[in-house]
């Protein structure tokens, strides 16, 4: 295909259970333009996929990282728009069609990506939960330091269809980076490019207890405070924003066991912004009282 109107890029390492899933669910899109490029970064084993027409495979000798597999497969990508698919996840058949008809008709300043909804699936396939993109955020802006509308997420990037011109314009993704990749390539292409948000599901995100870069408690540290200290201008323009940022980076470091980088980065939210942190603060202590007092009652 010579020139296809939307390439749907998925690179892959070591996933050779889970990718066969990833490329059949972009390949049956009911849009038929399109391509799909896997990019193979290094895994120990060459993936093995069925022949098909719309589909190409690179296969890199050295490891790139998420990041730089993207750029490879953005290198090699013919369409017009392009779309990244983690090789863990899904897109539903229509979230290309639905997409592009969203840019087609978008009355934002030039120029325009769409993101839409997503759902976190596990491997029986119940919904866990839903989440759904801020519905505009003109260019010029810069994601998710803007105040969010109740009942958004910024958590949804991963459903990006933006123009290829756009992101090489913007330098691609930041190599540098193996977490937060898409927090970073947002934070550069939202001031260059309006954002659309669609109230639409159209990406599942898998749940499983594989290895995952999002629970690399070292790379999620290193990223965070790389995050930051890139682009601090930003966040120190949005103050409120940014300690809410920092904020929920400490609850998840919590979560996942790092109870010292927690600490520290709950009190350098404190530090921001106290006056929005502290009664974030009070009211997760709030809530954890009651479900202790709720745990201790039914015993």
């Amino acid at each position: 295909m010579s020139n296809p109107l939307l390439s749907i890029i998925i690179p892959t390492h070591n996933r050779p259970h889970l990718i066969t899933r990833a490329v059949k669910s972009a390949l049956e899109q009911t849009v038929e333009d399109l391509e799909v490029i896997v990019v193979d970064d290094a895994s120990t084993q060459p993936i093995d996929l069925p022949s098909n027409p719309r589909l190409r495979t690179i296969r890199l000798s050295e490891s790139h990282g998420g990041a730089g597999a993207r750029n490879v497969g953005l290198d090699a990508a013919l369409g017009r728009w392009i779309t990244f698919l983690d090789d863990d996840d899904q897109l539903l058949p229509h979230m290309a069609a639905v997409s592009l008809e969203a840019l087609s008709q978008a009355a934002l300043p030039t120029p325009v990506g769409v993101i839409s909804g997503l759902e976190e699936v596990n491997s029986q396939g119940q919904v866990l939960g839903t989440r759904l993109p801020p519905p505009v955020r003109p260019r010029g802006a810069h994601f998710f330091l803007e105040e969010l509308e109740p009942g958004k997420s910024y958590n949804t990037k991963q459903t990006l269809v933006v123009e290829r011109e756009v992101l090489h314009q913007i330098g691609g993704w930041d190599q540098t980076f193996r977490s937060r990749v898409h927090s970073e390539l947002f934070l550069r292409l939202n001031p260059a490019c309006s954002l659309l948000g669609l109230p639409i599901v159209t990406y599942q995100l898998y749940t499983h207890e594989g290895d995952r870069v999002s629970r690399n408690t070292k790379l999620r540290q290193e990223s965070f405070l790389r995050l930051v200290h890139k682009h601090k201008s930003l966040f120190k323009a949005h103050p409120q924003m940014f300690a809410k940022f920092v904020y929920e980076h400490a609850l998840r470091s919590y979560d996942m066991g790092q109870k010292r980088a927690a600490l520290f980065s709950l009190c350098w939210a404190m530090g921001i912004d106290p006056l929005h942190t502290f009664p974030r603060i009070a009211s997760r202590f709030y809530q954890s009282g009651l479900k202790n007092l709720s745990t201790a009652y039914k015993a």
